[in-house]
């Protein structure tokens, strides 16, 4: 067996971890993935759930290849229907069946383990919840001076363990040797059924993240990328080269910033140049605008949003918008909202164009009742300037790719039930990936 291995360290907490890597040699392997939000929930609670993950996206700052990794998603980024993405890892010997979050925003794996305190005993989106015993497994792996870490949110959560290595399943092709944090004592919304999950599968750029370790074995290129389908459910998320179909627009990353944020330019509504502040979208440190998937609807600072929202209804004047659980701006209507509603564009840096249709920033609520999706954020950076962070209103139907070894995030407008194609690096081919939509989550 060709095993690709690496010492690597990182600060988690500030607490220095230094960790070895292995993984196997063989070729793609895949992450079931699901949605976290499966069936209908409250818009309070869906507007709740994204302001912690604000809260955490604001605090956490600091913290030779092979062939592609696959990612199946399941699941629907409608606003009234569901929330976060998660994966189904295994992990151990015997292999247990673990659901995480999958997270672009925080930069560790880590499972909720069997001596936790206040770890949700279960959860409310239709998942089973297992606690992780190393001891169970036969090859996970304790050193003599446990490695700690302890993470606090902005949002009150936190989270404190310790770090352990053992196998892990991607898919029933592959599984290697990955170190990842097992869960000790959990706090505020971590330890709460409403929204309970295993964990957290952590994508973000630091070393101790789960592409950084992938990438850092040699077995996989430091890239991946997304499709999320709204319209049938399901969709795609992919670690590798994407070949087909081929994405034009791409613009830079901010340089020195924990998150994925890009530098954004101008919005336009219906073709026309909203006017706004010169400086409302400076790049500045710990600033941008923030591209996250873990957040379902988008964010503009207020003086963004409300002259974006002004020139969107001011195609419908005779419209009666009311407010539902006190932040949906919602009204009645009959007709196609495709015909009746502006189309927004996003522009950034390098010319890169984002197309944002009416089907995508308008959600049916009930009937003929519809809601914007567009919400004003009140975030501030650490610089206490204004904050944008586009979610899954803006990503879905659209495939959205993260270079890393050219720091750089790219798009195209992609029917995301449809298959993609992504280069093999060890022979030299070209694999297709097909999506896969989980109709219903194990009980």
């Amino acid at each position: 067996m060709d095993l690709g291995k690496t010492t690597r360290g990182a600060v988690l907490g500030g607490i220095l971890v230094l960790f070895t890597l292995v993984l196997d040699a063989s070729g793609d392997f895949v992450f079931p993935v699901h949605h976290k939000f499966k069936g209908q929930r409250s818009l309070s609670a869906l507007k709740s759930h994204d302001a912690r993950r604000h809260g955490r996206i604001l605090a956490s700052a600091g913290s030779g290849s092979t062939s592609a990794v696959d990612l199946e998603i399941g699941g629907n980024g409608h606003p009234t229907d569901t929330g976060l993405y998660f994966a189904k890892l295994g992990i151990g010997a015997p292999s247990t069946d673990y659901f995480v979050q999958v997270d672009t925003g925080s930069d560790i794996l880590w499972v909720n383990c069997i001596d936790c305190t206040n770890c949700p005993k279960k959860s409310d989106i239709g998942v089973k919840l297992t606690l992780y015993d190393p001891k169970s497994s036969s090859t996970s792996q304790l050193p003599t001076l446990l490695c700690e870490y302890d993470v606090s949110y902005g949002d009150g959560s936190a989270t404190a363990g310790y770090f352990v290595k053992d196998n892990i399943e991607f898919d029933e092709r592959t599984n290697g040797s990955m170190v990842f944090g097992c869960g000790a004592k959990q706090s505020g919304q971590l330890g709460k059924s409403s929204e309970a999950l295993d964990g957290i599968l952590g994508f973000g750029q630091a070393n101790s993240s789960v592409i950084s370790q992938l990438a850092a074995s040699g077995k996989v290129r430091k890239q991946f990328a997304h499709c999320l389908d709204n319209v049938n459910g399901g969709g795609i998320f992919a670690i590798g080269e994407v070949v087909q179909p081929k994405v034009k627009n791409t613009t830079p990353l901010v340089p020195r910033q924990a998150h994925y944020n890009v530098a954004m330019e101008a919005i336009e509504v219906g073709g026309d140049v909203v006017q706004l502040p010169t400086d409302v979208f400076d790049t500045g440190d710990k600033e941008g605008t923030i591209i996250d998937s873990g957040t379902t609807l988008a964010y503009l600072p207020e003086e963004v949003y409300q002259p974006v929202m002004s020139k969107i209804f001011a195609s419908q004047p005779d419209l009666k918008l009311h407010t539902v659980d006190e932040q949906f701006k919602c009204f009645q209507y009959s007709k196609s909202v495709d015909d009746g509603f502006p189309v927004v564009k996003f522009h950034f840096k390098n010319s890169a164009a984002m197309t944002v249709y009416p089907h995508d920033y308008l959600f049916q609520l009930k009937d003929d009742i519809w809601c914007s999706g567009w919400q004003s954020s009140g975030m501030k950076s650490g610089s206490g300037d204004s904050m944008t962070l586009l979610g899954d209103l803006v990503l879905s139907n659209k495939l959205v790719i993260y270079d890393l070894e050219n720091q750089e995030i790219g798009w195209i407008d992609y029917n995301c039930s449809s298959s993609i194609k992504v280069r093999d690096e060890k022979s030299g081919g070209i694999e297709t990936i097909v999506p896969t939509i989980f109709l219903q989550l194990p009980l």
